[in-house]
């Protein structure tokens, strides 16, 4: 839904993901604000590496907003999310179709909610003592230390089908 000057809303996201072991357990955490509202979100997931679950976490921020094109400003300790954007990696890799690239299937989920909006990202030293980064790894290890973690179903996938193939190559030991 679009409403007239949404343009001018301001909404800040910040985010961090976190992955015990990597692959491992994994966690994100997001902490939307605008105006007087402030929405915190986590989620985690039992095998997973720590690049998907930093990018998973601004995509849940992008897909929690309730409008389209809205100003939406990224704040992410995670290098490789911020320059993928910024330096545009992304639209190469979209051409080349991701060829030799990872996290297919979250930078194409990323891609289509970020069309709806107005996004600039920034990145921030991370365990540096900004609160919100704080917050959000706060957020991101819990969920990872959690109980009842999801499966993070294309990474298990293509880690099965790794091994699978590796397997499969009878390579002798001596």
């Amino acid at each position: 839904m679009i409403w007239p000057n949404l343009q001018a809303v301001n909404v800040i996201i910040f985010t961090d993901g976190s992955a015990r072991g990597n692959p491992g357990r994994g966690g994100y955490g997001v902490v939307l604000k605008s105006g007087v509202h402030y929405k915190e979100m986590s989620e985690g997931f039992r095998l997973t590496t720590n690049n998907r679950m930093e990018l998973l976490a601004v995509i849940i921020g992008l897909e929690a907003l309730k409008f389209e094109q809205l100003s939406v400003q990224v704040y992410t300790d995670s290098k490789y999310v911020c320059e993928a954007i910024e330096k545009k990696w992304l639209n190469n890799w979209l051409r080349t179709d991701f060829k030799g690239k990872k996290n297919k299937d979250l930078w194409l989920r990323y891609h289509q909610i970020a069309k709806k909006h107005i996004v600039k990202f920034h990145w921030i030293k991370g365990h540096a003592g900004h609160p919100m980064n704080e917050r959000c790894d706060v957020l991101a290890t819990q969920a990872a230390d959690g109980k009842n973690l999801k499966i993070d179903q294309v990474y298990e996938q293509l880690q099965q089908a790794e091994l699978r193939a590796n397997s499969n190559t009878n390579t002798p030991f001596f």
